[in-house]
């Protein structure tokens, strides 16, 4: 620990509200790593949708806008898993290396390079949900020169990638692959993916692909080229009038939708898929609150699944489709630690394919 400085800058979130309420600090305490623990030297952190709704308290129920709405009432449990302690770091997409490792963990884990499985799971009781903590919301996170996790959650990555390469894959990588596997996407499948041009999107389309399935990914036809290039077979503009039917009228036999829009989008999508399908969902950044026909469900066999914490095998996947190449790094823009609120007022006017980096080493 003697080369390791004893403050830092870091981005701290002091409430829940604007982008007023993250103040960047160059004399917060470095943190210690305790037993089981490892101290993570911050290269690079990605960006996403939880940094966005943690802030707004989008996670209240009292919440019912989308993720862009200009206004949040004011919330006390406004985090995914309920109410925050603030200030609070941020960042659950963390690429570094480790400088320092606490009681009862392998001094030869010291200079590895790793990515931060976001999910900090129980122990002795993983497979259960709600003992549940996550990076950046419940403990302290990458918008950071440094940060501290349990030392199983840093898995060493072995990839020719950059750091800021790296930070698009954390959170949208496991949270895409978690959804694919819930959803039984494997060769010859059909599937839809909305939001494709976002983090967990891109990271879909390229683990749906791979897995020799047929992909329809919806977005912006500005986006159509990039989605393409990722592996998606066609591409479908989900804005306007009846994006379901023009779906439909692709001809193929849906076999499973992966959402994160919700909103008005979700009652398209339920009537597409065949009967016995699967439909997931990981966001509802066009609004949490939706309206669909029970008979759907109910006469469609339909199985339908949420998705939050992956389970503790997940980030181990991640890693592997890394270091195979089955996943490449979508970067749309990268910003300093200073530049967080601008990078946060980029990343919602959704126009970027792919993933928004903060870059600790500019």
């Amino acid at each position: 620990m003697n080369t390791v400085p004893a403050v830092m800058r870091a981005a701290l979130l002091t409430g829940h509200g604007g982008p007023d309420v993250i103040e960047v600090r160059n004399d917060v305490e470095v943190p210690r790593p305790k037993v089981g623990e490892v101290l993570i030297q911050v290269a690079a952190c990605g960006v996403n949708n939880t940094d966005i709704n943690t802030r707004i308290g989008w996670y209240s129920s009292e919440v019912r806008s989308a993720t862009d709405a200009p206004s949040t009432p004011a919330v006390e449990a406004g985090g995914w898993g309920g109410a925050l302690r603030f200030p609070r770091v941020q960042g659950a997409d963390i690429c570094g290396r480790i400088v320092a490792v606490g009681p009862e963990v392998s001094v030869s884990m010291v200079g590895a390079r790793v990515l931060v499985d976001p999910w900090i799971l129980d122990l002795e009781v993983p497979e259960d949900r709600e003992r549940a903590r996550f990076v950046g919301s419940e403990v302290d996170g990458g918008f950071a020169e440094f940060c501290v996790v349990p030392a199983r959650n840093a898995h060493p990555i072995d990839s020719p990638l950059t750091d800021v390469e790296l930070a698009t894959f954390p959170c949208a990588a496991t949270t895409a692959e978690h959804l694919l596997r819930d959803a039984e996407v494997g060769p010859g499948s059909v599937v839809v993916v909305t939001g494709a041009s976002g983090g967990v999107g891109t990271c879909a389309v390229q683990l749906a692909a791979a897995r020799g399935a047929r992909v329809i990914a919806l977005a912006a036809q500005s986006k159509r080229d990039a989605l393409l290039a990722l592996g998606a077979d066609e591409v479908v503009d989900g804005r306007g009038e009846s994006p379901g039917a023009r779906i439909a009228a692709l001809g193929h036999r849906v076999d499973a939708v992966i959402d994160v829009v919700g909103g008005a989008l979700f009652g398209e999508l339920l009537p597409i898929i065949r009967q016995g399908g699967h439909y997931v969902t990981a966001g509802a950044i066009a609004g949490p609150i939706v309206e669909f026909d029970l008979r759907h469900l109910i006469y469609g066999d339909l199985t339908m699944r949420g998705s939050t914490v992956c389970p503790p095998d997940n980030f181990a996947r991640v890693i592997d489709h890394i270091e195979a190449g089955r996943l490449q790094p979508v970067v749309a823009g990268s910003f300093a630690l200073e530049e967080i609120g601008e990078a946060q007022a980029v990343f919602l006017e959704k126009r970027h394919v792919g993933n928004l980096v903060i870059d600790l080493s500019a």
